[in-house]
């Protein structure tokens, strides 16, 4: 295989592009202007900030392909990927590279939260190539206007990660260090369950009060023992947890799918392999990343798959947690009662 570090200047400097150019949107255009609708695909909608970010990606896919023969996987392509350079048969590229462009486009068009630039890539094991397989991640913070430092974070497997916070001001960059939550519980701290969008909030929040019920107890008359944030953004959620600044977080909408359906509803909008490819940094960081059952997070490299995770801030916390969590799961039938927990 060959190193992937030989991807990282172009990634860097593609992430600084995307964070720039569409810092320089939101100085220039209203809030309407960038949250209207370009287009819906089937995985999500399109606004018209996020086409600032598609623009650069296609035009750093054209000069990286004059060094590197790479298959791109990323909304908006047909099929969800493309080979590069064009007319390259995949199977003879060397790596696949997922992007996404702007994860957290909705708080950051409507100048609420920071949004991130997105980037896995793995060596090329053709169709099967998934999560597990990416060796080099990088996640870049879009900042608000009224905001002038931002996080930039990259990791290669195997290795500490690599933070640096950015000046838009001086353009300068100065390493940093992020440290998960050590506490050995979610008491006075930030746990989460997501549901930022319609569609089994409900079934959703009762699995959340189950959890804090069995963790803490009942709660005291006018007393909050935890708290939640529902960053609307995977990338975002996964830098809480690195940051120290959240304990527990899970997101288990594809769970719900099912029981939508029983009800006569379409499925909601759900995380997806690009969403989450950087969570090789949160891992080298010390933070713990399972799939619903407790294993290894894995999925296809597409841009299709429907990801439910859970990420623990340390041991101690997962722990506690994980069990509550798996007990609402399995009482619920949202996932099979018969299948073994699984330890990473």
């Amino acid at each position: 295989m060959r190193d992937p570090r030989e991807l990282l200047e172009a990634i860097l400097e593609l992430h600084a592009h995307v964070r720039d150019d569409v810092v320089a949107a939101t100085e220039r255009q209203h809030v309407e202007a960038l949250a209207a609708v370009d287009r819906d695909h089937a995985g999500d909608t399109i606004y018209a900030i996020d086409v600032v970010g598609e623009s650069v990606v296609a035009t750093f896919a054209e000069r990286l392909a004059h060094q590197h023969a790479f298959v791109l996987v990323a909304e908006g392509l047909p099929g969800g990927r493309r080979s590069y350079p064009e007319g390259r048969d995949e199977a003879s590229a060397d790596w696949w590279i997922i992007i996404d462009p702007i994860d957290g486009t909705r708080g950051l068009m409507y100048q609420k939260r920071s949004a991130w630039v997105l980037t896995g890539v793995a060596p090329n094991r053709g169709p099967a190539t998934s999560l597990k397989d990416i060796v080099l991640a990088v996640q870049t913070e879009i900042p608000l206007v009224k905001q002038h430092l931002s996080d930039q974070l990259w990791a290669v497997r195997g290795e500490t990660p690599d933070v640096r916070r950015h000046n838009r001001l001086t353009g300068e960059s100065r390493p940093i260090v992020l440290r998960p939550s050590s506490a050995h519980g979610i008491e006075h701290g930030y746990a989460s369950i997501a549901r930022f969008f319609p569609g089994g909030r409900e079934d959703l929040a009762a699995v959340d009060e189950a959890i804090v019920l069995g963790a803490l107890g009942p709660p005291a008359p006018g007393k909050a023992r935890c708290f939640e944030d529902q960053y609307a953004s995977t990338a975002g959620q996964l830098y809480e947890l690195m940051a120290g600044h959240d304990r527990f977080v899970a997101d288990l909408r594809p769970l719900v799918g099912a029981l939508l359906g029983s009800r006569g509803l379409p499925p909601p909008l759900t995380c997806h392999p690009y969403d989450i490819c950087t969570a090789l940094i949160a891992e080298q960081n010390g933070v713990i990343v399972t799939d619903p059952y407790g294993g290894p997070l894995d999925s296809p490299l597409d841009v299709e798959a429907e990801i439910a995770w859970a990420g623990y801030a340390n041991a101690r916390i997962r722990a506690h947690i994980e069990p509550l969590l798996q007990e609402a799961l399995r009482t619920r039938g949202w996932i099979d009662a018969t299948r073994p927990f699984e330890q990473q």
